[in-house]
């Protein structure tokens, strides 16, 4: 059985070239970057070159480029160390953020006290950026707001620049969890005045366990790892060298190929809507997922039908796929995101699922997929009628 992957805003499959260019440091740079002599000064070369690259493609300074082992770090460093080292004392902040995001503002309350406002999304999931200004407005505390930049499960896009400016106007730090939009959209972080963004480079199609964080350098951010110089001193520990050099290898090809590459998956997207909305009966999209203006290589559905065990029904038909964050995948209930969007019938009566694509995907693999969830369905229709029968 030949098996489908349409599980990529989870992880994606590393490219061939990144493989190869990893590799080949593991073969032959396998120096310590802080080493003085050339098998270490060789290593960290190659870690400075895609620094450049990674400042490059943003438009910053080689300097604000801080790696770190994924977006998860990056996120809980940069917040954690705005509360204990820029007396930030006030959080502003919206229910539909990543869990690491979620979770590490909520420990900064418990812990330190720290003021937490929510901004609540409206029924299509936008965050209304006059209500971010009127809480910016409400009060002197030291503040940092941090809303992603586009949802990792219905795909809305935030306007990162007019976010940006707004808090900058009311003299709020920003951060924007960028790591679904990083390498998949132009970012200019000289045009945009984010104070602190977040990569992880398995989003397109790099390694696990290798990441940056922007930290731009007015900040004065400070170090939560310390005991070595790297990073800046922001970031102690030896390097993962090939990790770095598969981030800026997959960067690379990301950038070279994000038109061909944005334009294939925006077209697969559209076939899955078309498909599933011929297909499938009472389908629904969630968010903005479904429209032009969303990010592009995700798709949230809501099947007219509740089926707690679809994935692993799917799975077993070869599909691989996700009915929320893979950071809940194992939660019994829906996800905080789709808890604040979906109504009770919703909640109650459907069974929502996140396609996401690569530019690996096929049409031939979403025409799959509809079959699969049609099968699924012809199930609920005929319990369905065999229940109404019975009464």
């Amino acid at each position: 059985m030949d098996k489908i992957y349409l599980d990529n805003a989870a992880t994606t499959p590393l490219s061939a070239e990144v493989i190869d260019a990893m590799v080949d440091v593991m073969k032959v740079n396998y120096g310590n970057p802080s080493s003085t002599h050339s098998f270490g000064q060789e290593a960290k070369i190659l870690i400075e070159n895609v620094r450049r690259s990674v400042a490059d493609y943003l438009k910053v300074s080689p300097s604000e480029i801080i790696f770190t082992s994924c977006g998860t770090e990056s996120n809980n460093m940069i917040i954690k160390s705005c509360v204990e080292h820029l007396n930030i004392e006030r959080i502003i902040t919206s229910p539909l953020e990543h869990k690491c995001v979620a979770e590490t503002v909520l420990d900064m309350k418990k812990r330190r006290g720290v003021e937490v406002v929510y901004l609540r999304p409206n029924p299509e999931g936008d965050i209304d950026l006059d209500k971010l200004e009127e809480a910016l407005k409400s009060s002197d505390k030291k503040t940092l707001v941090t809303l992603m930049h586009a949802n990792n499960e219905v795909g809305n896009i935030l306007d990162i620049k007019k976010t940006a400016l707004i808090c900058k106007e009311h003299g709020a730090l920003f951060h924007s969890d960028t790591v679904q939009t990083m390498a998949h959209m132009e970012l200019d972080f000289a045009d945009i005045p984010v104070d602190f963004a977040s990569c992880s480079a398995h989003k397109f199609h790099g390694p696990k366990g290798s990441g940056f964080a922007f930290v731009r350098k007015s900040s004065g951010l400070k170090a939560l790892i310390t005991g070595g110089p790297q990073e800046r001193s922001l970031r102690a520990g030896t390097e993962n060298v090939c990790g770095i050099v598969g981030l800026g290898k997959a960067l690379e090809l990301s950038i070279l190929h994000m038109t061909e590459y944005s334009g294939h998956i925006k077209s697969i997207k559209k076939y899955c809507v078309e498909r599933l909305t011929e297909e499938i009966s009472g389908v629904k999209f969630n968010g903005r997922s479904a429209g032009e203006e969303s990010l592009y290589t995700v798709l949230n559905v809501l099947l007219p039908f509740k089926d707690p065990m679809i994935g692993l029904k799917l799975d077993m038909r070869g599909i691989a796929i996700s009915q929320g964050s893979a950071c809940s995948s194992g939660a019994a209930k829906p996800s905080m995101v789709l808890m604040m969007l979906l109504n009770e019938d919703e909640l109650e009566n459907s069974t929502p699922l996140r396609v996401s694509f690569s530019h690996l995907t096929t049409k031939n693999e979403i025409d799959a997929l509809v079959t699969a969830l049609k099968e699924i369905a012809k199930d609920f229709t005929i319990e369905n009628t065999n229940s109404a029968y019975r009464q």
